[in-house]
C-alpha cells in the first residue's frame, strides 16, 4: 500500500499490531514485518511459521508452486505484470483496502 494509505491507517506498528492480534486469535506462531518508505511504499507482512498438516500438504505445495512461477513470469517478462494470483499480495491488499473502506462506513 502507499505510504499515505499506511499512514491514515494508524502507521506500520498498528497495521503489525493488528495482523499479530487478528493471527493469534487463529492460534498462528507468527512473525511480522513492516517498513514505510520503501521503494515499493509500505510494506506489512505477517508469516505463520507453524508445520503445515500433512492434510494439507500437497495443497499448500501447489499453493506455494503457483506463487514461485508467478513470480519467476513476473521477472522474466519484458513488459506487462503476471495475472493477478489467488492468494497474492497484491489481491490481499485488495481484500483489506475493500474491508477497512467498507468498515468504515
Amino acid at each position: 500500500m502507499d505510504d499515505e494509505e499506511a499512514v491514515g491507517l494508524g502507521g506500520v506498528e498498528l497495521i503489525r499490531a493488528a495482523m499479530r492480534k487478528a493471527a493469534r486469535q487463529l492460534d498462528w506462531k507468527v512473525e511480522t514485518i513492516g517498513w514505510i518508505g520503501t521503494r515499493f511504499d509500505t510494506m506489512v507482512a505477517v508469516q505463520d511459521r507453524r508445520e503445515v498438516p500433512e492434510a494439507y500438504r500437497a495443497v499448500v505445495d501447489a499453493a506455494m508452486y503457483e506463487r514461485m512461477s508467478a513470480a519467476v513470469a513476473r521477472v522474466s517478462a519484458e513488459s506487462g505484470e503476471a495475472p493477478l494470483q489467488h492468494g497474492s499480495v497484491a489481491l490481499m491488499t485488495q481484500e483489506f483496502r475493500a474491508a477497512v473502506a467498507e468498515a468504515s462506513t
